[in-house]
C-alpha cells in the first residue's frame, strides 16, 4: 500500500495515519455518483464540493447502467467515467474509485445487470466462471482510467473492490489482484469493513460507517441504538448494524476497537444525510451531520468520508428501473428516482446548512491535519461532559461534544472545565467553568501555534490562517454560550490589541473587547485572530481568485472556480473578503472588506396548484424479504388522477438553473413532464427540489403533472414525530409550489 518511497508527492499509510508528500495528512472524501447527475453539471458540482473543503470524490461505477446487454458497453452521456475523472482533476479534486463489482448504493442488484444476476454463477465468489466475467468488466474499466491513474500523475489515488461483503477474503484479495493484473493500480486499496468483515490481511484498508439514523431498520423502531454511539467519543470504530438487513452471516458479538485494528481510522460512509425507503423516512438534522462528523475526528478519524456528500437521481435504465425494491429481493422499497439523501448538496445542487458547518471543519483539517493526524484520541469518562483530546509533547487539541438528535436531546451542562495534563504541566480550558448549552460541539487548541504566536489556548475553533501584507491573519470561530479566551504563553500586554488582558502567572489572558462577529479582531503581535459568530463562521470559505489565495464570508450558495461563483441573491447582500476585492479608498479598519451584490428580484415564481380531485390513500402491502411495507407501484399510480401544474413560457429566460419546489405533505408524490418521470418522493417532512432544467422543452410544452397518494395514518409508516401528521384522517396537501431561478454572478 502506498507509494515508493522517493516519489515526491508519496501517498503512505501508517498504523495511525496517512501521509503525502511526508507530512500528515486527513483526506476529506465525498461521494457523488457520476452517472445520477447530468453530465453538464459535474463541473459545477465538483466545484461545489471542492469549495467544501472535500478533497477527494469518491463514486460508484454501477456496472447495471453500462452494460444492461451483454457485451455492449457503454460510456457514453452520463456514464462517462473518464470524462467525469478528468472533470474532478480540473476542479483539484483526486478520485476514489468503486469498482464493485457488486456496489450496492440503493441500486438493483446491487449493480449487477439482470443478465448476469439470472446466470448459474456463484456470484461474489471465486467462482470461475464468476470471475471470468467480472474480468472482461473490469478490463473495460481498466481502458477508462488508463492514463489517470495516480502514478501516471492523474486523479485516481484509490480503487475500492466490493462492498458489505462479509465473508470472502480470499475473493477480496482475488479482485485487487485481478484488477491489478489489468492495469488498474492506485496506492490505496479499500474495502468496507463493517459489520465485522472478515478482509485479506494487509491486502485492503478497512474503511468504516457512522449514520445518526437509518432506513434499513424497522418501521416500529424509534431511534436506533447505534445512532447514540456516533455521539460519544470512542475507541469503537465498526458499527454491526449497516447492512445487517442484508448480510448472510451473523454480525460478531463486539465491534472492533481502535487497539485490534493495525490500520489507521478511516472512514467511508459517514452520514451525509440519509435516504428513506417507502416503510421507514428518517429526518436527520444538519446539526447531527456536523456534530457526528467532529465526534468522529475526535475519536481517531484519519480519513473523514461522506456519503452522500451530493445527492442524485437514480438513473432510468433501458430495460428496467434502477433503484433498490423488493420486487428484485431487497427487504426495502427505495424511490424509483429520488436519491437526494439530504446530503450536504442535494440532488438540485443546493447547499444546505451541514454543507456550511461541514466547510468549517474540513478547512481546520487542510490547515492543521499535521498537528492532529498522527495522534490517537485520549477519550476520558464521557459522563457527564463528552471529550477527546488529540495531541503529543506539549500540545494538543481539545475535542467537546454536546449534542444528540432530536429523539433524544442532550441537556445543558453547568460547571464545565477541562483539565488537560501534560508532562510537565496542567493546562484548565478555560480557567472559569461555563455552561455547555444543547447542541454545542467544538475542537480548541491546547498550546498550539497559531499564526506566528507559538502557543494558544482558545475556547474558539480556528478554521484557517491566510497571510496578509501585514502579518498572519487567523479566522477562528466562537460559538454562542462559550466566551472565547485567549491563554497566550510568551506574549506580554504590550503586544495585544482589541482585547482586555489578564496576566495569570505565566500567562496572558485575552478577551475580546467586541462581540463575536466580521468586526472581533484581536491582534497579538504580527497576528490578527478574527472571531467569527455562527453565522459568519458559516459563511466563510477559502479559495483561489485569479490565482490569489482568499478568504470570503459569504452566506449563500457559492463556489471557488477561477474566480467565485455565487447565485444572485433575492435582496442585495454584502461578501467580505481578505485580500480585499474591489480597491477602496476609505478601508475600514477590520480586516474583512466588503463588496456588494446585486439583487435578483425574479428569483421566485409562484405557481398555481389545483387541488387534488380526491385523496386516495395506498393499497397497504407488505414484501420483500423482511416482510415490510410496500410502495405503491406504476400500476397503484396509474389509477389516480393527476392534477396539471401550467409553467409560464419565460421561466427560464436568463436562468441558469430553475429549481422546481414543493412543499407538501401525503405519501408519494411523483412529478412528470409529459410522460416522463421527472421525480419521485416519499414524503418524510421536507421540502421536494427538482432541477427541471434538463428537461425545459418537456416542461413548456406539456406542463408539469403531479400524481400523489395521500398520508395514511394507519397504515405503520415510521416518519418523525415532529412532521409526523397528528390527526387519523388521511392527508394530501401542496401548502405551495413555486420555480426558484438560480442565476450565477461572478466576483473577482
Amino acid at each position: 500500500m502506498g507509494d515508493p518511497a522517493d516519489a515526491p508527492d508519496r501517498i503512505e499509510v501508517f498504523e495511525t495515519h496517512l501521509a503525502r508528500g511526508g507530512a500528515p495528512w486527513i483526506p476529506v472524501m465525498g461521494e457523488y455518483h457520476f452517472s445520477r447527475d447530468c453530465p453538464e453539471r459535474w463541473r459545477e458540482e465538483l466545484a461545489k464540493m471542492r469549495s467544501g473543503g472535500v478533497t477527494v470524490v469518491a463514486t460508484y461505477v454501477l456496472w447495471i447502467l453500462h452494460e444492461e446487454h451483454r457485451g455492449q458497453v457503454r460510456w457514453d452521456g452520463a456514464r462517462d467515467l473518464r470524462r467525469f475523472i478528468a472533470t474532478a482533476r480540473d476542479v483539484g479534486l483526486e478520485v476514489m474509485v468503486r469498482v464493485g463489482p457488486w456496489a450496492h448504493g440503493e441500486t438493483r442488484n446491487g449493480g449487477f445487470p439482470d443478465w448476469l444476476q439470472e446466470l448459474p454463477v456463484a456470484h461474489r465468489t471465486d467462482d470461475p466462471a464468476y470471475l471470468a466475467i467480472v474480468r472482461e468488466w473490469f478490463r473495460e474499466i481498466a481502458a477508462q482510467l488508463h492514463g489517470l491513474l495516480h502514478e501516471d500523475g492523474g486523479p485516481v489515488i484509490g480503487i475500492q473492490v466490493e462492498n458489505e461483503i462479509y465473508d470472502q477474503p480470499e475473493h477480496v484479495r482475488t479482485l485487487r489482484r485481478m484488477a491489478e493484473d489489468l492495469g488498474i493500480r492506485a496506492p490505496l486499496w479499500t474495502a468496507t469493513g463493517w459489520g465485522g468483515a472478515a478482509l485479506p490481511e494487509g491486502e485492503v484498508l478497512p474503511v468504516y460507517a457512522g449514520y445518526s439514523d437509518g432506513f434499513w431498520e424497522e418501521s416500529t423502531t424509534g431511534w436506533p441504538d447505534f445512532g447514540r454511539t456516533h455521539f460519544v467519543f470512542s475507541d469503537v470504530r465498526d458499527d454491526l448494524s449497516v447492512g445487517a438487513d442484508l448480510r448472510a452471516t451473523p454480525a460478531p458479538e463486539q465491534a472492533l476497537r481502535a487497539d485490534s485494528d493495525p490500520w489507521p481510522y478511516a472512514t467511508c460512509e459517514l452520514g451525509g444525510g440519509m435516504t428513506v425507503a417507502y416503510h421507514r423516512r428518517p429526518f436527520v438534522d444538519a446539526e447531527d451531520v456536523a456534530a457526528l462528523a467532529l465526534t468522529k475526528i475526535g475519536s481517531g478519524s484519519s480519513w473523514q468520508g461522506y456519503y452522500l456528500f451530493h445527492g442524485g437521481l437514480h438513473a432510468m435504465g433501458e430495460l428496467s428501473t434502477t433503484q433498490e425494491s423488493q420486487a428484485t429481493g431487497y427487504p426495502n422499497d427505495v424511490p424509483v428516482r429520488d436519491y437526494d439523501f439530504f446530503a450536504p448538496i442535494g440532488a438540485a445542487g443546493r447547499q444546505r446548512a451541514h454543507f456550511h458547518a461541514l466547510r468549517r471543519q474540513h478547512l481546520m483539517l487542510a490547515q492543521y491535519a499535521p498537528s492532529i493526524a498522527p495522534f490517537r484520541p485520549v477519550i476520558p469518562s464521557q459522563d457527564p461532559v463528552r471529550w477527546a483530546v488529540r495531541g503529543a509533547g506539549e500540545r494538543a487539541w481539545l475535542f467537546v461534544g454536546n449534542h444528540q438528535p432530536a429523539a433524544e436531546p442532550l441537556g445543558a451542562v453547568e460547571d464545565v472545565q477541562f483539565s488537560v495534563a501534560f508532562g510537565g504541566r496542567t493546562v484548565l480550558v478555560p480557567t472559569r467553568p461555563v455552561t455547555l448549552d444543547p447542541g454545542f460541539s467544538a475542537v480548541w487548541p491546547v498550546r498550539q501555534p497559531l499564526g506566528d504566536v507559538a502557543s494558544v489556548t482558545v475556547t474558539a475553533q480556528p478554521i484557517t490562517e491566510v497571510n496578509g501584507p501585514e502579518g498572519p491573519v487567523v479566522f477562528l470561530h466562537a460559538a454562542d454560550g462559550v466566551p472565547p479566551q485567549f491563554q497566550l504563553e510568551g506574549v506580554a500586554e504590550s503586544e495585544i490589541r482589541g482585547a482586555a488582558t489578564v496576566v495569570d502567572g505565566d500567562l496572558l489572558l485575552a478577551t475580546p473587547q467586541a462581540p463575536p462577529g466580521i468586526g472581533c479582531e484581536i491582534r497579538v503581535g504580527e497576528t490578527t485572530f478574527v472571531l467569527l459568530d455562527d453565522a459568519a463562521a458559516s459563511g466563510l470559505w477559502k479559495g483561489e481568485i485569479d490565482g490569489r489565495e482568499t478568504v470570503v464570508i459569504w452566506c449563500g450558495t457559492g463556489w471557488f472556480d477561477g474566480s467565485f461563483h455565487v447565485v444572485a441573491p433575492e435582496g442585495e447582500e454584502k461578501l467580505y473578503a481578505w485580500p480585499p476585492l474591489e480597491e477602496d479608498t476609505n478601508p475600514p479598519a477590520g480586516v474583512l472588506r466588503p463588496s456588494r451584490v446585486a439583487a435578483d428580484p425574479r428569483s421566485a415564481l409562484e405557481l398555481s396548484v389545483p387541488a387534488f380531485p380526491n385523496a386516495p390513500t395506498a393499497p397497504v402491502r407488505t414484501g420483500g424479504s423482511a416482510g415490510r411495507l410496500s410502495a405503491p407501484d406504476d400500476v397503484d399510480f396509474a389509477g389516480v388522477e393527476p392534477v396539471r401544474i401550467d409553467v409560464p413560457g419565460d421561466a427560464f429566460d436568463g436562468v441558469d438553473r430553475a429549481i422546481l419546489e414543493i412543499d407538501w405533505i401525503g405519501d408519494v408524490l411523483r412529478v412528470y413532464a409529459g410522460d416522463v418521470l421527472l421525480a419521485d418522493q416519499f414524503w418524510s417532512g421536507r421540502i421536494f427540489e427538482v432541477d427541471i432544467t434538463p428537461s425545459r422543452e418537456e416542461v413548456l410544452a406539456s406542463g408539469l403533472r403531479i400524481v400523489a397518494f395521500a398520508w395514511d395514518p394507519s397504515a405503520g409508516i415510521h416518519v418523525d414525530p415532529r412532521v409526523r401528521p397528528s390527526g387519523s384522517d388521511p392527508v394530501l396537501e401542496i401548502r405551495h409550489a413555486r420555480i426558484r431561478s438560480e442565476r450565477i454572478r461572478e466576483i473577482r
